[in-house]
């Protein structure tokens, strides 16, 4: 097969996600030509989870570099280039660009009077990672910087605005920073005054409108440090990975949801109506196009279930087996199917920080066993990915009884790499068909790259451009619940949220 010939009509998707950054280049027909990427990770410094700068621009240079390496030959132009990242956070800059704090990502939990405080005054559910609640538990802390804000983004609005000198922020992305109306697809200008109003704001010198990026409806060398790629590419507003997660599972239409399942978790279901209540453990957010949107997210997924593979990886090795470690992953996984429906009793918190659905302030991950329990590896890593999706579950069960109607569900990310494992036991946990598509593996780096592509398309609504365009003949599989998952799921949340109450203990006490 020839090696593929650049034409300059491909689009460019950047996901930073939280432990890989990633560039997928598409063609005109929206197929991955190639890939690259760079491994980061975040770092607990005073206190604060957080990525250093320098981290951004390096790894995005090298995820670039990595692709046109891969694809043998230099990047000179392209239809558009689209950027996507965590949601949430703080990255709060000067008059002159500088940063006056550090990257304090969606991991922290370190704002919960500001949440509490904004919920009451808005009516509105403020997570702990918003963006406005960051900023106004600085206001609460008197930080010194406050007083020299001159605008605050999310990391998708950082790398956008220095690439291109504009401070936007897709509407998905801007409904984390801060409460969006989807009657007029812009900041909630109810809630705008009654921020400006508190007396601990307003004897700062900025408006709040004027420091949060201008919402939007779906510089190169910093990019490219070879200087191939030319200067005037268009880019499609910046967006958080929830929002490209809705794009590259197609699940932008009312009454379609979808999990993302990595380092954090978190699902999306677009509402046919708003909900009648007010829920701490549920997001308001949007979709790309600004359709409210219920997300439940939760700060721990797959992390602890990686480090377990990791070591019995090594004793693979130490054992003198030649198993790569993409085959132990795929034999843990798939000896969770063999495993009592209940998990025989095991229990996993995969907690390595506080999770606002289950009301922790912060993290131990934890196993444990009464002395009569099933304890098998299959069992155990049946647990362990059961784990990854019962805080979810917990939020989950608020939408149920709001009458939150689901009529597709899509996976995507790391927990369904190895085949139906992951599909089968979310369908299970969700009692709803899960689907997974040919593309899911390309992520959130696909989806920037197909929303990037959308900008040939402004004829259309969103939804009819993925319905009719993108996804008119993508491959994908669907598991339907099996009842024995379903009860053998509802016999671990019971013992599950009865435990809650020893992970408390647990990161009280060690």
């Amino acid at each position: 097969m020839g090696r593929y010939v650049l034409t300059g009509n491909e689009s460019l998707g950047i996901e930073f996600g939280s432990t890989r950054i990633k560039a997928v280049l598409i063609d005109e027909s929206f197929n991955p030509i190639e890939s690259g990427g760079f491994t980061w990770e975040n770092r607990l410094e005073n206190g604060v989870w957080t990525y250093h700068f320098d981290e951004i621009w390096d790894g995005l240079r090298a995820a670039y570099k990595e692709l046109c390496e891969n694809l043998g030959a230099p990047i000179k132009t392209l239809k558009a280039i689209g950027f996507s990242a965590m949601m949430h956070g703080y990255l709060p800059f000067d008059k002159n660009g500088e940063p006056l704090a550090a990257f304090r990502t969606w991991r922290n939990t370190i704002t919960g009077e500001a949440a509490a405080e904004l919920t009451e005054l808005f009516g509105f559910n403020i997570p702990q990672r918003w963006s406005i609640a960051h900023l106004y538990q600085a206001i609460l802390n008197n930080e010194e910087h406050v007083n020299d804000i001159a605008f605050f983004t999310t990391l998708a609005g950082y790398v956008h605005w220095k690439l291109t000198g504009e401070k936007v922020l897709g509407i998905g992305d801007a409904s984390g920073m801060f409460p969006i109306d989807s009657e007029i697809n812009d900041y909630n200008a109810t809630m705008l005054d009654k921020f400006s109003s508190l007396e601990n704001v307003k004897k700062y010198p900025w408006d709040i409108r004027d420091i949060l990026p201008k919402v939007l409806s779906a510089g190169a060398r910093l990019l490219d440090e070879s200087g191939n790629l030319k200067a005037g590419i268009p880019l499609c507003p910046p967006e958080g990975d929830a929002g490209t997660g809705m794009t590259a599972t197609n699940s932008v239409t009312v009454r379609t949801g979808n999990v993302s399942a990595g380092t954090s978790i978190f699902s999306m279901v677009v509402l046919e109506k708003q909900l009648k209540n007010v829920y701490e453990e549920i997001d308001m957010v949007t979709t790309p196009s600004g359709k409210p949107v219920a997300m439940v997210h939760c700060n721990n997924c797959c992390t602890d279930l990686d480090y377990w593979v990791n070591m019995l990886y090594e004793f693979s090795s130490k054992a003198g087996s030649n198993l790569t470690k993409p085959q132990v992953y795929d034999l843990l996984y798939n000896s969770a199917l063999e495993g009592d429906a209940d998990c025989g009793g095991l229990i996993n918190f995969n907690y390595f920080s506080g999770e606002p659905v289950s009301h922790t302030e912060d993290g131990r991950p934890l196993f444990i066993r009464s002395q009569g329990a099933g304890f098998t590896l299959s069992n155990f890593f049946r647990a362990q990915i059961f784990s990854t999706m019962a805080t979810l579950k917990l939020g989950m069960k608020i939408l149920e009884k709001e009458g939150v109607v689901i009529d597709k569900l899509f996976g995507h990310g790391g927990l369904f790499k190895t085949p139906v494992v992951g599909q089968k036991l979310m369908a299970g946990a969700m009692n709803a068909p899960v689907s997974v598509m040919k593309t899911a593996g390309e992520g959130g780096a696909w989806g920037a790259a197909v929303l990037a592509s959308y900008l040939g398309y402004n004829n259309m609504t969103l939804e009819s451009f993925l319905n009719g365009k993108v996804f008119a003949e993508c491959e994908s599989s669907t598991i339907a619940p099996d009842e024995n998952d379903v009860r053998g799921f509802e016999e671990y949340m019971k013992k599950y949220e009865k435990a809650i109450a020893v992970e408390k203990a647990a990161y009280e006490n060690i």
